[in-house]
């Protein structure tokens, strides 16, 4: 059975239910200052999966490991493999596509909704076309939409929120995390130095709120991603 590769950047950026929702082997791996890092081919892997980080993704000289995510995700939408690509994996996966990325064009950080404009098999699981589910931000670059690619969600801030093309799926936003995953984020000193003056008191109150709804949504999606890499292991 052909595992399912993911990808991590930081050690408290792990894929959460994502992996929960996986029902055949994967492995996680981290590239991303190894210039020649050996990553498996297309058809060696079930699925990919490409989590967030910090750094910008664009900065293959910062981080050379980056180079070779992207080489991976442009040969798997190419061999039809089910990628997931979530916040810098979403900018990953659209700049191997064609796309340009927006350093610092759009900072949205907390619990906000996004607006789905376009159905899609796994994103139904947060919201059909139409619907406006309140997800977390945590970013503040963006990317334009990828030559040939289907706009799924959007907000003011950030046009591209989320994206279909062909078999690979991006999210600009997080609905990997559950509470404890959003009290490491908030307890990590990179990840709270981000935040403005009140901003974590904020986020940790709206979660406590949103997550009880959010998580069981996430999970249905994560579990239409998992049918479809089921399908290929």
């Amino acid at each position: 059975m052909r595992p399912v590769l993911v990808l991590t950047h930081a050690p408290h950026e792990g894929p959460g239910a994502v992996a929960r929702a996986l029902d055949v082997p994967y492995r996680v791996r981290t590239v991303l200052d190894d210039p020649a890092p050996r990553l498996p081919r297309p058809d060696e892997v079930a699925g990919v999966v490409v989590m967030d980080g910090p750094m910008d993704a664009d900065d293959v000289v910062g981080h050379p490991g980056l180079a070779a995510e992207r080489a991976l995700l442009a040969a798997a939408v190419d061999a039809d493999v089910p990628v997931l690509g979530v916040c810098l994996g979403h900018q990953l996966l659209a700049l191997a596509l064609g796309s340009r990325l927006h350093r610092r064009s759009a900072r949205e950080v907390g619990f906000a909704p996004v607006r789905v404009v376009a159905d899609d098999p796994v994103l139904r699981g947060l919201g059909a076309a139409g619907s406006t589910p309140t997800v977390l931000h945590w970013h503040g670059d963006a990317v334009d939409l990828p030559p040939g690619a289907t706009l799924l969600a959007e907000t003011d801030a950030t046009p591209v929120q989320a994206f279909r093309a062909g078999s690979a799926l991006g999210l600009q936003f997080h609905p990997e995390l559950d509470a404890a995953m959003l009290d490491l984020w908030l307890a990590t000193p990179e990840m709270a130095a981000d935040l403005e003056d009140g901003e974590a008191e904020r986020i940790r109150a709206d979660g406590a709120r949103v997550l009880p709804g959010l998580v069981p949504a996430a999970a249905a999606a994560f579990a239409a991603f998992a049918a479809q890499v089921r399908a290929r292991a």
